[in-house]
């Protein structure tokens, strides 16, 4: 029995450690598309990629962010501005991507566009305060993602979702949780992304999610 086990704790490892040898090739060939890259995790991740090498195509919700990334990173970045509680914006948006893909497709969608203010215990918000939360956090990712669906099936490539500690316990925020409890990754309970993730691989992508700024950065009100 002990030596049975022995075998598959070795047999774990040594697959453990042949996955984490595997090299992404020609990344300079891959896009990926982020939003929210202004502040949090969305910046720091869009320079990253940058400098390993990828295509980047950063949406960011003013010039002025848009403007101080490009200073921060290689002409291999290139950002565009985007609402995405604005339809007309997020179609735009769509349509500049695929010009800057062609038929090469997106390796990547990463839904990092969120915004934290204004919180507050539901019985001091009104109806508008919930709604703006939900108009960014929840219903803009959903019609991004699926606005930008067909690029990431062309290549097999990933939909990332960035969601927040506070989609797994409620300190603060009713609207705020609740719009970060869709994002919850596949091993919760419930959430959207648990409802997509099994019923994604026919379409040849896969979805996932992210702990979000909490890791690294800072939440912030503006994206």
């Amino acid at each position: 029995m002990w030596l049975c086990l022995a075998v598959l704790v070795g047999l774990y490892y040594l697959l453990r450690w042949y996955r984490e040898k595997q090299v992404v090739s020609h990344l300079q060939d891959k896009f990926v598309f982020i939003t929210g890259c202004a502040l949090g995790f969305g910046n720091p991740l869009a320079r990253q990629l940058d400098l390993r090498g990828l295509r980047v195509l950063a949406a960011c919700l003013t010039e002025q962010w848009a403007k101080q990334l490009r200073n921060q990173t290689s002409d291999r970045l290139e950002t565009v501005i985007l609402d995405v509680t604005k339809t007309e914006s997020i179609t735009a948006a769509t349509e500049w991507v695929k010009e800057h893909v062609t038929d090469r497709g997106l390796w990547g969608l990463v839904n990092n566009t969120s915004i934290s203010m204004p919180t507050a215990p539901s019985v001091w918000l009104t109806n508008q305060d919930s709604m703006k939360i939900l108009d960014v956090n929840l219903l803009g990712v959903i019609k991004v993602t699926l606005s930008l669906l067909s690029l990431v099936r062309k290549v097999r490539g990933r939909v990332v979702n960035i969601s927040s500690v506070m989609g797994h316990v409620s300190l603060w925020g009713d609207d705020y949780c609740i719009s970060n409890m869709a994002w919850r990754p596949s091993w919760t309970p419930s959430g959207y992304g648990l409802v997509q993730r099994p019923s994604l691989p026919p379409w040849s992508f896969c979805f996932c999610a992210s702990g979000g700024a909490f890791y690294r950065g800072f939440l912030s009100s503006q994206t």
